[in-house]
């Protein structure tokens, strides 16, 4: 078969595909349109097309503080994302490529702490936090984040299918320690992985209502998802305002994932089984 028929026949695979991410992006383009409205045109119903009332939405979340919640947001998510996937591709290398006394019942300790909701301990954390201080701070939302089993789990599953053995014995043939073959020989090689976790603690940190809405009492730590309720004037919901909110906080996640599907499906195809 031609190069020419293979293409024209691949033609119908893209036009799915293509209908497929249309589908996919529509609710974000009708969240976008509804933004353009006034909170009353909602309710008359679809908008296709945009409106003329979003600078007046925009002034009404700037009237809110909104940079600085998202600048919260951005120093929670970042911090949080940041330090679980230092601590987790540490602890899965560890599990994978190294041999300690209860190193296997260690490791099912780590697992079987995922089947534990975090709610069912959410009393005594926050009792804990405030015998240390730490309630109406940053810290709450970040440090507890870098324990992730979840993440131990991911990284000891694609470190083990990825990195053979041979390599680390040849790194430690010349000469290189632990932590020089982790760093330059361990962490290319992960790449995927490593963007691909870090993209899913940053959103699920950023998505994060429960536990700052606990936690935080003082209006200016908050962040997006708690601030997005504060938009509105006295008795009245504005929903188109809440509703621009939402849109203006998924840009930092559609930034991140466009900057990293490159390596996201390669790091959850890979991360998925252990060869």
């Amino acid at each position: 078969m031609s190069k020419g028929k293979i293409r024209a026949a691949n033609i119908p695979v893209y036009v799915f595909l293509l209908f497929c991410s249309l589908l996919a992006l529509f609710p974000f383009y009708i969240m976008l349109i509804m933004g353009t409205y006034k909170n009353e045109d909602l309710f008359r119903g679809l908008r296709l097309l945009p409106g003329s009332y979003i600078f007046e939405n925009i002034k009404t979340i700037m009237a809110t503080d909104f940079p600085l919640y998202y600048r919260n947001s951005l120093l929670v998510s970042t911090g949080a994302a940041a330090g679980a996937l230092l601590l987790s591709s540490l602890t899965g290398y560890a599990f994978a490529k190294f041999k300690f006394r209860g190193k296997n019942l260690l490791f099912f300790f780590i697992l079987g702490s995922i089947m534990v909701p975090p709610q069912v301990g959410l009393v005594g954390f926050v009792t804990e936090m405030r015998w240390f201080g730490m309630v109406n701070t940053f810290f709450p939302l970040i440090i507890p984040a870098w324990a992730s089993a979840f993440g131990v789990f991911w990284m000891r599953q694609y470190i083990g299918a990825t990195v053979p053995n041979e390599l680390l014995e040849s790194a430690k043939i010349d000469g290189s320690n632990t932590m020089h073959t982790f760093v330059f020989i361990v962490m290319p090689v992960i790449r995927p992985a490593l963007i691909t976790l870090f993209l899913l603690f940053f959103l699920w940190n950023w998505n994060d209502y429960l536990l700052p809405l606990i936690i935080l009492n003082n209006q200016r730590l908050i962040t997006i998802p708690l601030s997005i309720s504060l938009i509105g004037q006295l008795y009245r919901n504005d929903y188109a305002a809440r509703i621009l909110s939402l849109a203006v906080a998924t840009i930092p996640i559609l930034i991140l994932f466009i900057a990293g599907s490159k390596y996201l499906i390669k790091g959850l195809v890979t991360g998925s089984v252990k060869g």
